[in-house]
């Protein structure tokens, strides 16, 4: 069951279960939009996987089933990983 993390790990914005800008990789790395697609270029800096919209858990189930409540903020070094995201970033996700 996904965790549905509550914040962007790079720039710490709020992602509640309800946003639509949450956007995850096959790890869940969790990113909002705009650093998922403007920033990393649908490259995960930590798996180079794509990202995909998270869903949302319906409202019946997140009483049994809460979203996390453990922030992860971990920034990434953009000079660092540019050279991974420009390497990924034109090959599809299917054939990284």
């Amino acid at each position: 069951m996904l965790e549905l993390r509550p914040n962007c790990e790079h720039c710490g914005v709020d992602l509640p279960n309800t946003s639509t800008e949450a956007m995850i990789c096959s790890f869940e790395c969790t990113y909002c939009k705009t650093c998922a697609i403007e920033i990393f270029q649908n490259v995960c800096p930590s798996c180079t996987g794509n990202f995909v919209p998270r869903p949302i858990r319906p409202k019946q189930y997140v009483e049994k089933y809460p979203p996390s409540a453990e922030k992860i903020y971990k920034p990434k070094d953009l000079a660092e990983k540019m050279e991974l995201i420009e390497f990924f970033k034109n090959i599809p996700p299917e054939k990284r």
